[in-house]
């Protein structure tokens, strides 16, 4: 009965409820919007699990003041139920599993093609694009027709949303969606920038700055590609009992120490790490995470968002000492092609992820502004929103 109802409004507006951010900062709106029809290459999902990540959270606020547009409908880690697809959409179907997918994979242009980079020519992850790409207009409307824009090429603060093929992933639907929901950002950034970008080996030395979701995914990926020392960095004491319980083997808290910390690190690394991981979104931490690696052969890996109009704060000098500095986009995965495997494998527990422990909270969608104030304050990692 269900599924004949989903395809009787495959060409029609969908009512349903949403999340709408007015003004940076200002209380989400849940209210009644219009969902229209996926145009071609497009998928239209029912979402049935969200969750609030700090990209989130800094977006709503309107820190980086660039990307501000307003109505939007924020949110971009979440795991649905395909409802409709449109002209052109070969490799997913009606009631099809998925998760949406920040950073798209459109598997024809150069980049998709190039075994070096996971960006795709137009579909990666753009703060700025807030319409679709077929004809620049948005998918959702108020309820008089008015446009509300989207985020992240996904937008899932909504019962039902509207995204490009290209960044929708079909999963086993054997697989639990409410623990695959992580794998749409946090644990796929963290756990494949070790794997992926870094690709450290056995017996490496790490530092993670941050001890958020994506950190803690950090950790765990360090752990499986065992690594002899993780040292977590935070100024929350709390995170270090989670820290332990992921494989961390020390903890910093940068309050403690009148030395700054990239010191305290090479003291316990024995002239410092091989690898550092920054998850924090803060330059002066960047900073302390490049100078905590070891001369020679130390790698820092930009993991934070950083919404601060300020430059690295390195000096080209600095770099012929042997340091090298990169970025990781969605943990280096390409989404289509390679999520469902890591997928599989989470399902499976083959790649040492633990997904339950990253879910501290679990709300009903009409209490989003009590996840984002968990997150302000510190408390959760992940606060799933069943909808």
């Amino acid at each position: 009965m269900e599924s004949k109802a989903i395809n009787d409004l495959s060409d029609k507006d969908i009512i349903c409820t949403a999340a709408v951010a007015w003004g940076p900062g200002q209380p989400l709106t849940i209210q009644q919007i219009r969902v229209q029809p996926p145009q071609k290459m497009e998928v239209r999902i029912k979402i049935l699990f969200t969750s609030v990540c700090h990209t989130d959270l800094s977006s709503w606020q309107g820190l980086n003041v660039s990307q501000r547009v307003y109505p939007r409908i924020f949110g971009h880690e979440a795991s649905g139920v395909v409802e409709s697809v449109g002209e052109g959409v070969e490799d997913m179907k009606e009631g099809d599993h998925v998760l949406t997918i920040f950073n798209g994979e459109c598997g024809e242009c150069v980049y998709c093609k190039s075994k070096i980079t996971n960006l795709c020519e137009r579909f990666r992850v753009d703060p700025l694009q807030s319409v679709m790409r077929n004809d620049g207009k948005t998918r959702f409307l108020t309820q008089d027709g008015k446009p509300i824009y989207h985020f992240l090429n996904t937008s899932t603060f909504t019962e039902y949303t509207v995204v490009d093929s290209a960044c929708v992933v079909k999963i086993d639907p054997k697989a639990p969606l409410d623990k695959m929901t992580l794998l749409s950002c946090c644990l796929s950034t963290g756990f494949g920038a070790v794997t992926n970008t870094a690709n450290i080996h056995q017996g490496s030395t790490v530092a993670v700055f941050g001890l958020g979701a994506v950190g803690l995914a950090v950790i765990q990926g360090a752990k499986t590609r065992g690594a002899s020392k993780i040292i977590g960095v935070d100024i929350n004491v709390d995170k270090s009992i989670k820290g332990e319980s992921m494989g961390m083997t020390d903890f910093i808290n940068p309050r403690d120490f009148k030395t700054s910390v990239h010191e305290k690190i090479r003291e316990m690394s024995e002239g410092g790490v091989d690898f550092s991981f920054e998850c924090a979104g803060n330059l002066d931490v960047l900073r302390e995470a490049f100078l905590s690696t070891h001369d020679g052969w130390g790698l820092t890996v930009v993991l934070g968002i950083h919404p601060t109009p300020r430059m690295l704060p390195l000096h080209p000098m600095e770099l012929f000492d042997g340091r090298r500095i990169t970025g990781s986009v969605f943990g280096g995965f390409k989404a289509k092609t390679q999520l469902p495997l890591f997928a599989h494998h989470c399902m499976h527990h083959q790649e040492g992820l633990k997904l339950e422990e990253f879910i501290t909270h679990e709300l009903p969608f009409s209490s989003i502004d009590q996840a984002f104030q968990l997150l302000i304050n510190g408390k959760s990692l992940r606060c799933l929103l069943h909808l």
